[in-house]
């Protein structure tokens, strides 16, 4: 069966971005496949829950974990809301299926003095590679972009004269986060390095590999990883951890959450809110260390 009706649907008018759409496209395709080989039938429209619980059932057999599962049976509910509202369906298999229960994981930002030592002391090579490693991190630290966010940065999403830098956020959401001045400097040595690669095929897109293609997932994520394991013993070194450290560290230093709200580009301050725990535990230092009661 084909998906495209509810893939149109979610690209134009939802605004999803296509990455997303094709995670939702594969979950479903998973479900497809079980169907069809569990039941001998292709027709998701017509499954009801009793199935989807015995693929749920498979799946944690599979030792996929809850976080995961959840995430392809919202695939699944999000398919179903769409079937509603283009009365394909009059009820939902899913209508009253409890999301099975996850542990919140905290994730630790790196200190200031770990980002630090990465951007002032660490020795990054002055060539192509080296400057945008740097460039890269400093991005990711100075305005709290997302992996893909900077992965799909483009030439023309910088205004140098405004000092400010244009992000498609999540459903084609645009933001605009003014630019610090070591970040201006950094991306005009880049430019320069990027302008004498031998041969550039996305030449539109900011960071390039070494053979002038779009840079990707895994080469972001395995940079952020390698310069960061040199000055931090934390379990997890990526991307995110450094947008993490950029909003804990803003509100650390007294940034309004409505602020940090607006430059992280989430959609509720329920979102942004994740990140003020570390906040918290500055605010508890500085009151025991600061209140007249606190020495009685």
């Amino acid at each position: 069966m084909s998906f495209k009706p509810f893939t149109d649907y979610l690209l134009l008018e939802k605004k999803y971005s296509t990455l997303t759409v094709k995670a939702y496209q594969n979950d479903l395709d998973v479900f497809l496949e079980f169907i069809t080989l569990e039941y001998q039938t292709n027709s998701i429209n017509q499954v009801n829950y009793a199935q989807i619980r015995t693929f749920i059932v498979a799946l944690v057999e599979s030792g996929l974990s809850n976080r995961s599962i959840n995430r392809k049976i919202s695939a699944l509910n999000t398919y179903y809301k769409f079937l509603l509202k283009t009365k394909t369906i009059e009820v939902s298999p899913l209508v009253k299926h409890k999301a099975l229960k996850t542990s919140k994981k905290i994730q630790i930002p790196f200190s200031e003095t770990e980002v630090a030592s990465v951007l002032d002391d660490f020795n990054f090579e002055e060539n192509f590679e080296g400057i945008r490693n740097k460039l890269i991190i400093e991005l990711f630290y100075s305005t709290g972009i997302r992996r893909i966010e900077l992965i799909e940065l483009k030439l023309s999403s910088f205004n140098l004269h405004n000092k400010t830098l244009k992000v498609l956020g999540k459903r084609n959401k645009e933001r605009i986060i003014p630019l610090l001045e070591s970040v201006i400097h950094t991306l005009n040595l880049y430019l320069k390095e990027r302008n004498e690669l031998v041969s550039i095929t996305d030449s539109d897109y900011l960071f390039l590999t070494q053979k002038g293609v779009k840079i990707y997932e895994t080469l972001v994520y395995r940079i952020i990883n390698d310069y960061f394991s040199n000055a931090s013993t934390k379990v997890k070194k990526s991307p995110h951890i450094l947008r993490h450290s950029f909003a804990t560290h803003l509100l650390n230093q007294g940034a309004d959450l409505n602020a940090v709200k607006e430059l992280l580009g989430h959609s509720s301050l329920a979102a942004t809110q994740v990140y003020t725990h570390n906040s918290i535990a500055e605010l508890k230092k500085v009151h025991v260390n600061s209140h007249p009661r606190s020495k009685k």
